[in-house]
């Protein structure tokens, strides 16, 4: 009997993810678990690569120790590290390694902190409540946002308003972006209260810029790999022999996706090594496409494999789509899905 055919669907995954499954979510993806500043490797041809690691290096070492009690605490040594701003951010194109330093930072700090993206801080407040939230993110050495894009300017405020908390209660905040902090949601949002927001939020950051190639081009071609229905059903037979693999229309996946709050497409891909998307077509629905790069975000943090029939997955943003004020996240979304089907 066909593999192919007769593999797991993604539409028949409904996954439920408790608070505290959430917490226990917030670290680096698996492929960051060694992350390193010694094992990043800077681009001669981009100056400001090697500046960013020594940024991080200095923002790490000025992390203050946990408090201490005791004689233990009375007689600790501080080493004067002086910091200008109780967070890092780090503003750079695609693929230049800013999540592999932040992953790095995390690794680097002792103690109790928290790594994730923007949506999965968004998706906590909203499982357990803002004053909950608080109360289980004060008194983290350092929160780690990746990702940081404002697509509302209600989340703004909210994220504005827990880190300005966060940072009083001597909590650092490192973060990543495609776009400065300054131009965060520009293109989308006018009114003044969100402009104050985002002054307020920038005002936390040093910003260092990271220039470069992205990394996931350098060697693969500039298109991700569409297949025909023979070598998809080969390849599929290939992924569900050494692996947990879904077979799915890719209509029906955007349909599914619709039902899933987006909070919940860590456990609807949770386990697998490979999805299967038959028939690709172009977008024409602007919701459809966010939904599909916050899947794509996940499936690529966990390096889960693309398998797909029709239009080429780089090739289903329309212009009007990379023109307007979502551009920076599509893509990354066609450079996350042109590494995961070479994969």
């Amino acid at each position: 009997m066909d593999s192919a055919t007769t593999a797991l669907r993604l539409i028949d995954r409904n996954p439920g993810l408790a608070a505290a499954e959430l917490l226990e979510h917030l670290a680096p993806p698996p492929q960051f678990a060694g992350a390193s500043l010694e094992n990043y490797v800077p681009d001669p041809a981009h100056p400001s690569q090697a500046e960013a690691v020594e940024a991080v290096r200095r923002f790490a070492d000025g992390v203050p120790d946990a408090p201490a009690t005791g004689l233990a605490g009375l007689f600790r040594r501080k080493a004067p590290v002086v910091v200008d701003k109780p967070g890092i951010y780090l503003d750079g194109g695609f693929g230049v390694g800013k999540t592999h330093l932040l992953a790095a930072l995390w690794h680097r700090t002792s103690g109790r902190r928290y790594f994730g993206t923007f949506i999965e801080y968004t998706a906590l407040v909203g499982a357990l409540g803002y004053a909950h939230a608080v109360e289980a993110l004060s008194g983290a050495r350092l929160i780690a946002i990746d990702e940081f894009e404002l697509d509302d300017p209600g989340d703004t405020m909210v994220m504005s308003r827990l880190l300005g908390q966060l940072v009083a209660g001597g909590t650092r905040i490192a973060a990543t972006s495609n776009t400065p902090p300054h131009a965060l949601g520009e293109g989308r949002f006018a009114a003044q209260d969100f402009l104050r927001e985002i002054t307020a939020l920038a005002d936390r950051f040093d910003i260092f810029r990271i220039d470069g190639d992205d990394y996931r081009k350098r060697d693969i071609e500039g298109h991700a790999v569409a297949l025909d229905e023979g070598a998809f059903t080969d390849r599929m037979r290939l992924e569900t022999a050494r692996g947990t693999a879904t077979v799915d229309d890719f209509a029906a996946v955007l349909h599914h996706l619709s039902s899933v709050h987006p909070s919940r497409y860590i456990g609807l891909i949770d386990g697998l090594t490979a999805i299967g998307l038959r028939d690709v077509a172009v977008l024409r629905n602007q919701t459809d496409a966010l939904r599909l790069v916050a899947l794509v975000d996940r499936l690529y943090d966990a390096q889960i494999r693309i398998v797909a029939t029709g239009v080429p997955l780089d090739r289903i943003f329309t212009e009007d789509m990379l023109s307007g004020g979502y551009r920076k996240k599509y893509l990354r979304a066609v450079s996350r899905m042109i590494a995961l089907t070479t994969a």
